[in-house]
């Protein structure tokens, strides 16, 4: 073809101009097509450290002309996908000090970040289950704890399953408060877990059981009941073959909310919320109730019985019972009062310099006072041979002894704060249905001192109404009258009997050492222990005597025939019935317990011994003793037994931390189990003096400064 010359040569480069332009579209103000910018990075990759069995996370900003499209690159391999963020997989330990950058791309170009680092530090790798979950039994109501311990890279992780469903919180432990009958045979698993893997723990079953059987024993008093024996004769689980420290220890423990000096009381198969419940009631020094079920420990209720703008007494300058004064006696329990049985306990309590004594009755069922609940305590004596009165000053005392209820009376003895202040020897009574004082005493009302204190032991009763107890140091009347009775009506230091005849309290009679001074001015008197009533026993010619047995400071047995107990003799001790001196080694702080026609006793400093009883009287020496010694307080101890087999004695060591011994009632060198035996420190609990182990429905229970330790055969 031909071209003509000039302008057809221009057309020629203008088409192929043309050509090229329409291939590379319009040109913009930049001389990029569209006006399109190229990708800048505002924000770099950053680096990264982390453990081995984790990820690692890196992440690019950048601005340019949509859509930018991302390319990941591991050194000059890529990973990952379109995204400006990258996740690694797993780390290994090979993959430390990797470099990651990241190509972003757009129509008008590309940019390639600055590289980032992976930084893989070693770890101790995947989980390890040291300890598996164990499986448990528990009674209905009681919690159920399962705990697993593991190693591995931190942070674990934990998902408990309960029969595969997931329960609990990301913890070591699961736990479930209150069990139901419904949770029997659960299937409990934990998951644990970390960046490096996970481990599945062994199954652990639950097995809950049924709640007991309704109990047949109720502890309504202190030691069991009025003669204060200790024994309780209906115990069919606790015997010689099965306490030891492989079928026998620590159950629980019942947090309480102060000093817990009372013994507590037991009311079995008692009906609450329309379920029944064997419950144990606890009082405390911060004027506290409580209710707890007997056998899942759960509480039912509590109590405060402080008047409106109250506080506890503080301690009145005695470190005896510190740092404050509530509920120190032991309550006196009566099932049939009230609409559906009643608590009669003494609280003391004080608004400034105002101190108060109140008795209190309480719905055992609820913990509400009962109608006329509370009574003020207070109360006159007239002295008698000189007249005027004596005036009971609440801020000088506190009930120590345990109450007394006894044909329908309350009786309630009263000791000092140390021997500070004055104060004199006083019981009162009063009404249980009209909580009305019905009776008053004052046994020193014309001298000083003889307070009832006991080391917390029960003031003691017989079947005909009368009253027994130990007094402390204090005026005693060499001078007797015509009666052979103190010619001024003091009987500090004494063994005292009270009738309780036509509502009046009077000494009825008594017996005094014949060194009582002596002693009192020593301070070696009998005031620290308590009196207990023997049941009725036979000499060898079939006579039957009536007899009280009852020991203090100067670690003297003294027994008195009840019906005549032998007064005062300056010269001789002849006339009381019998005698042991120095058989308890060291004072006796408390009292004795009895079983199966043989007294125990526990002296301070000295083992706990066993005294039969023949021909009506104690045996001049013990039939046998502990091989440890009790060091202050010595103890109080309480009886188990069916009938009259499987007995065992337990009682309560002071030893730094508290200790619970149990010894055949048979052969007190045959100890079957204390506190301190298991492994571990399982049974261990913190002391307090005083103590007596209550014992009901196959358990102990046991008071501490801030709970009541619950003791029986283990799951």
């Amino acid at each position: 073809m031909r071209f003509r010359s000039g302008v057809g040569v221009a057309i020629v480069v203008l088409s192929a101009m043309g050509v090229f332009l329409a291939a590379c579209g319009s040109t913009g103000s930049n001389g990029n097509p569209g006006n399109a910018t190229v990708p800048q990075i505002t924000t770099q990759p950053a680096d990264k450290t982390v453990t081995v069995g984790q990820t690692a996370t890196f992440s690019v900003t950048a601005t340019g002309t949509a859509p930018l499209t991302y390319q990941w690159q591991r050194g000059t391999q890529n990973v990952g996908t379109n995204s400006n963020t990258y996740t690694t997989p797993a780390t290994q330990a090979s993959d430390n000090d990797a470099k990651f950058q990241v190509i972003i791309t757009n129509s008008a170009g590309s940019v390639t970040s600055s590289q980032a680092t992976l930084t893989v530090n070693s770890g101790s790798g995947a989980p390890v289950i040291t300890r598996q979950p164990a499986s448990l039994t528990v009674t209905v109501g009681q919690p159920a704890n399962f705990t697993v311990a593991a190693t591995g890279t931190a942070p674990l992780s934990y998902q408990w399953t309960k029969n595969g469903a997931n329960v609990g919180t990301n913890s070591s432990t699961y736990n479930i408060a209150v069990t139901a009958l419904a949770d029997n045979n659960a299937m409990i698993q934990v998951r644990v877990s970390n960046a490096s893997g996970n481990m599945l723990s062994s199954t652990a079953t639950l097995t809950v059981k049924p709640p007991p059987p309704p109990g047949n024993v109720n502890v309504l008093t202190f030691h069991n009941d009025n003669g204060r024996t200790g024994q309780n004769l209906s115990e069919a689980a606790l015997t010689p073959t099965t306490v030891n420290s492989t079928t026998f220890g620590k159950l629980a423990t019942l947090p309480v909310d102060g000093l817990v000096d009372a013994e507590p009381l037991y009311v079995s198969n008692l009906i609450i919320g329309g379920a029944p419940h064997n419950v144990v009631f606890v009082v405390t020094e911060h004027d506290s109730v409580y209710a707890f079920d007997a056998d899942t420990f759960v509480q039912l209720w509590k109590g405060i019985v402080l008047g409106s703008g109250e506080s506890t007494s503080d301690n009145r300058g005695c470190g005896q019972v510190s740092p404050e004064i509530g509920i120190t006696s032991t309550p006196v329990i009566d099932t049939k009062a009230g609409a559906h049985g009643t608590i009669y306990l003494v609280a003391m309590s004080k608004n400034g310099s105002n101190y108060f004594q109140r008795l209190h009755a309480l719905d055992i069922t609820t913990g509400a006072e009962e109608s006329g609940s509370p009574v003020l305590i207070q109360g006159s004596f007239t002295r008698p041979v000189v007249g005027g009165l004596t005036t009971f000053d609440p801020k000088q005392y506190k009930a120590r002894p345990g109450l007394l209820l006894m044909n329908g009376v309350v009786y309630i003895a009263w000791a000092s704060h140390c021997d500070g202040g004055a104060y004199q020897g006083w019981v009162m009574g009063y009404s249980q249905s009209t909580l009305q004082q019905a009776s008053i005493i004052n046994v020193t009302p014309n001298g000083s001192e003889g307070a009832i204190w006991m080391s917390g032991y029960g003031l003691a009763g017989d079947s005909t109404g009368n009253i027994y107890f130990l007094d402390a140091n204090g005026t005693f009347d060499d001078t007797l009258d015509i009666n052979s009775n103190p010619n001024m009506a003091d009987y500090g230091n004494g063994f005292l009997k009270l009738s309780t005849a036509v509502n009046t309290l009077a000494v009825a009679d008594y017996f005094n050492m014949h060194n009582t001074d002596a002693e009192s001015n020593a301070d070696e008197d009998l005031g620290s222990g308590g009196a207990m009533v023997l049941p009725d026993v036979k000499d060898n010619i079939g006579n039957t005597w009536h007899l009280a047995v009852g020991s203090g400071k100067d670690a003297a047995i003294y027994v008195v025939n009840r019906d005549q107990m032998g007064k005062f003799n300056v010269t001789s001790d002849a006339a009381i019935y019998q005698l042991l001196g120095g058989a308890t080694g060291g004072g006796v702080r408390g009292g004795p317990a009895y079983f199966n026609n043989t007294v125990y006793f526990s002296g301070v400093g000295d083992t706990l011994k066993a005294w039969p009883i023949s021909n009506a009287k104690l045996a001049t020496s013990p039939s046998s003793h502990t091989a440890s010694s009790f060091g202050y307080p010595g103890s109080i101890p309480s009886i188990s037994a069916n009938g009259i087999t499987n007995g065992i004695v337990w009682t309560v060591e002071n030893a730094g931390g508290g200790l619970l011994h149990a010894y055949d009632a048979t052969n007190l060198g045959k100890e079957l189990y204390n506190s301190n035996q298991a492994a571990n420190g399982r049974d261990n609990f913190s002391n307090n003096k005083f103590i007596t182990p209550m014992i009901a429905n196959g358990k102990v229970f046991v008071g501490t400064p801030n709970s009541v330790v619950v003791f029986g055969l283990l799951p």
